[in-house]
């Protein structure tokens, strides 16, 4: 990336990966004499607010195994013997402190977390290979972890998990060169495709989010490459195909991708899967390029959490390395008109002219509505909270089987907002959980986990106001009309619309993106003036 240069589609991801190297970096101990040397959870060693890491943070072995072994210009860590000790130093705590079974644990003590140990052994055995590292320490700990994960089965169907866990006993195998685990990849790939419904989409919890997705296919599309089995590669490849096909079309006019109407309210996009993809669906390889136009235009989302930035940061480095020379020419930004439904899934996209709706109807009729190159709106249903003490949050975005109608020209979407989940810890739950996991919980850490998601994560407690939400096309222009109705006024405290408003525990959503410094739209003036038995309503028009 010469300097003076704009840099090239490939080089922004490069670009955007290598910004992140720095924070990594200051999130690990890299004091050799340190106990907790090699951890990356900086929470844990240097604040010590918590009392045992994280083996997420161990993830970030690989994004510092890829900065040392990419060439590429303006990359500073390149070829440093300091970050492959890093690097090394990362594995050898992911070892040190996990459990004597291998797993290991992300929120709470005896948690065993099946995504955490899939990341993070994804990253150990990627990083072991790429820094040609020969450690009988990390071998032995590859061979527990595999073990662990080849018996574990987590609850909830989260696909993206699934397929990482198929991907890392594949690669485990073949570093320790043993079979020990094949027929615990080929079960796992079962399952993963066994949860691809006809639409080309797979189960996230709930239903279908158009960025986890990318990180599923990610997964698959690394397998696929390494051809695990010649009865897998043609159901890969068709699998591959149908997901890719479903993804395009979540692909946004300005470059963004997915978003709040998803099951899970993310807005990621993994492009690594995408290339690899690309080399024989030329296809995937057109969903990249306007991701990385609108990456361009600083129109990403931010993932520099300190827990997630490890994610992004190796797959944009592999997507970069892996860079197709030979593209196709890139999509036009506003494909023909017509409406497209996937009724498994309960998202509609439709354009007419140069505005384009994006909507989950399972979700409300959570929307993103483009006038042609331009978000317009991004609209996360109504928001109502409550007068008294404690106020509470009633939502119009939680999943729920709610009553829709489609015409030719109209979409309809009515049924009950629902209580927003917003529990957070206190010092009398932290000790309780505390107490439960030193005790019994560390024998049944599922279903610890299982009563977890319930809480933070599915499931819908209907609140007392019922919506109804109309999309309404007059030739190229679309209407969108709402009505809420209450049973008493007096017990509201405000009414708003917000843009960007998710309201249960996910780990890679409330990401910043620039859109989102649009203003809510406050409507509670509106309801001061409502008397009891009136509606709400509130219409707006967008396009010509």
């Amino acid at each position: 990336m010469p300097a003076g240069k704009p840099p090239s589609p490939r080089d922004i991801l490069a670009r955007e990966a290598l910004a992140q190297i720095p924070k990594i970096l200051t999130l690990q101990d890299r004091n050799r004499h340190s106990p907790t040397y090699g951890c990356f959870d900086r929470n844990y060693w240097q604040y010590r607010i918590i009392d045992f890491p994280s083996g997420m943070a161990q993830e970030f072995v690989l994004p510092l195994a890829l900065a040392y072994s990419t060439d590429l210009a303006g990359n500073s860590f390149f070829g440093q013997e300091a970050v492959k000790d890093w690097s090394l130093a990362g594995i050898h705590f992911a070892a040190a402190s996990a459990h004597p079974d291998g797993s290991c644990d992300d929120y709470f003590p005896y948690e065993r977390a099946g995504g955490a140990a899939a990341f993070s052994l994804l990253a150990c055995l990627e990083a072991y290979r790429l820094l040609e590292l020969e450690d009988e320490t990390c071998l032995r700990f590859f061979e527990r972890r595999a073990d662990w994960l080849a018996g574990h089965h987590e609850s909830g169907r989260l696909s993206n998990h699934q397929a990482l866990i198929a991907l890392c006993l594949e690669l485990a195998g073949r570093i320790l060169q043993t079979d020990r685990w094949t027929k615990a990849t080929r079960a796992r790939l079962d399952l993963v495709l066994s949860w691809q419904t006809g639409e080309g989409w797979f189960w996230e919890y709930e239903g279908c989010d158009p960025g986890y997705l990318t990180l599923t296919v990610s997964a698959l599309a690394w397998l696929h490459s390494l051809t695990p089995g010649a009865e897998y590669a043609e159901r890969l490849s068709d699998t591959l195909r149908r997901a890719v096909d479903f993804a395009s079309h979540f692909i946004h006019p300005d470059g963004t991708y997915g978003g709040e109407y998803g099951s899970r309210g993310t807005l990621n996009f993994f492009p690594h899967g995408f290339e690899l993809v690309g080399s024989w669906y030329p296809a995937a390889l057109s969903i990249n390029d306007r991701f990385l136009h609108g990456l361009a235009e600083g129109r990403g989302p931010c993932y520099a959490d300190d827990h997630i930035i490890g994610h992004h940061t190796w797959n944009y480095l592999m997507a970069w390395r892996d860079f197709a020379a030979e593209r196709p020419a890139l999509l036009e930004k506003t494909p023909g008109s017509g409406r497209t439904w996937f009724a498994e899934a309960k998202l509609l996209v439709e354009r007419r002219g140069n505005v384009a709706l994006f909507a989950g109807l399972n979700k409300g009729g959570t929307f993103k509505v483009f006038v042609g190159d331009a978000l317009a709106a991004s609209d996360t249903q109504l928001s109502v909270q409550t007068a008294g003490s404690p106020k509470r949050n009633a939502v119009g975005h939680l999943v729920d089987g709610y009553e829709i109608e489609q015409t030719g020209d109209e979409i309809h979407v009515q049924g009950s907002l629902g209580w927003a989940k917003q529990k957070h810890m206190t010092t009398f739950n932290l000790l309780v959980l505390r107490l439960i996991m030193l005790t019994g919980g560390r024998l049944f850490p599922n279903l610890i986990r299982r009563l977890l998601q319930k809480l933070l994560i599915t499931g819908k407690d209907t609140a007392p106001f019922r919506f109804d939400r109309r999309f309404r096309w007059e030739g190229t222009s679309l209407i969108v009309e709402d009505r809420l109705e209450a049973e008493a006024w007096d017990q509201v405290a405000s009414v708003q619309l917000g843009g960007d408003q998710t309201s249960i525990y996910v780990v890679m959503s409330r990401t910043f993106q620039t859109a989102q410094l649009a203003d809510w739209r406050d409507l509670t003036d509106a309801v001061r003036r409502l008397g009891r038995g009136e509606a709400l309503s509130l219409t707006r028009r967008f396009g010509p």
